[in-house]
């Protein structure tokens, strides 16, 4: 009795060693999604104010944690009796990405007439201030549905010759680091600047090693967001990039001299800036027939 339940745990033990083992591969392979993801969501969780940092970035989180129990099954059930539709789900989602960050590109050279006004947060109801969260929350978790996509997809890749049971725990292992581990270092990010005025109140009004490390922190989460949305914006056209690229293994043979993460970027700055066109183009010709009706 005691030698079958001795060996039954080192079944476990030698099955828990083969889990680690393939989810350190399937980190390594999502390692980049996972880097734009942080960088994506990061630039998405900035920019309101500071009491309302925390809630917003907990509305995101729970966002991303039920699009990871909505992708999970579908991703294993498509697998096994529709694999083809996986790839026409990535296509389609890589759309929205390339959209999203040509557009980004495009409003920086254009900015609509609207952008250049003002806003001053006081003159603001607490109800307009709910519904611009609200909204931005919403682009958040759209957009971390389709990047959760790639990196399940991609993570469900390096497993597929598992059986399925180490194929469920390997990829929920890495849908895990990439709710929890993405945005916890969200949290850390966006909360610099509470941490800073922690260390200066904490400095006591010397100039010491606090003051100047509070101080720093303060200064630098400006600069820290302006980056992330720098980042943000080219991580979303390589990661659509590289979705295109890999339905179109045939570029690399036309434009050797062109190396791949080149031809990655430029290939998802190019599609989605066909995509604003067509946006633009339908809003105008739909704005239109509402006006004329």
């Amino acid at each position: 009795m005691a030698s079958g339940f001795f060996a039954l745990l080192d079944d476990i033990a030698l099955l828990m060693d083969d889990v680690a083992s393939m989810s350190k591969i399937a980190a390594k392979k999502t390692a980049g999604i996972l880097g734009d993801d942080l960088a994506v969501n990061a630039e998405k969780a900035s920019g309101f104010v500071s009491s309302r940092e925390l809630p917003v970035l907990w509305a995101i989180t729970k966002g991303s944690a039920l699009n990871k129990l909505i992708i999970l099954p579908i991703a294993f059930l498509l697998t096994a009796f529709l694999p083809w539709l996986i790839n026409v789900i990535l296509i389609l989602g890589g759309l929205y990405l390339a959209y999203e960050g040509a557009e980004k590109i495009y409003e920086y050279f254009f900015p609509h007439p609207t952008a250049k006004k003002v806003e001053v947060l006081e003159k603001i109801s607490e109800e307009e201030i709910l519904a611009l969260e609200k909204v931005k929350i919403k682009s958040a978790i759209v957009t971390d549905f389709i990047l959760s996509v790639e990196i399940i997809i991609i993570a469900l890749g390096t497993v597929s010759d598992q059986v399925i049971s180490m194929q469920i725990m390997v990829v929920s292992i890495i849908a895990f680091i990439a709710t929890v581990g993405v945005y916890g270092i969200v949290a850390l990010i966006v909360r610099m600047d509470e941490a800073g005025y922690k260390l200066i109140q904490w400095s006591a009004g010397r100039n010491n090693g606090l003051q100047k490390l509070g101080t720093l922190l303060v200064k630098a989460l400006p600069r820290v967001i302006q980056f992330l949305a720098v980042v943000g914006t080219i991580a979303l056209l390589f990661v659509s990039g590289g979705i295109f690229a890999h339905q179109l293994p045939f570029l690399n043979e036309y434009v050797p001299f062109i190396p791949g993460w080149l031809v990655e970027f430029l290939l998802g700055l190019l599609v989605g800036l066909v995509c604003v066109f067509l946006v633009k183009i339908f809003k105008k010709i739909f704005i239109k027939e509402i006006v004329s009706h």
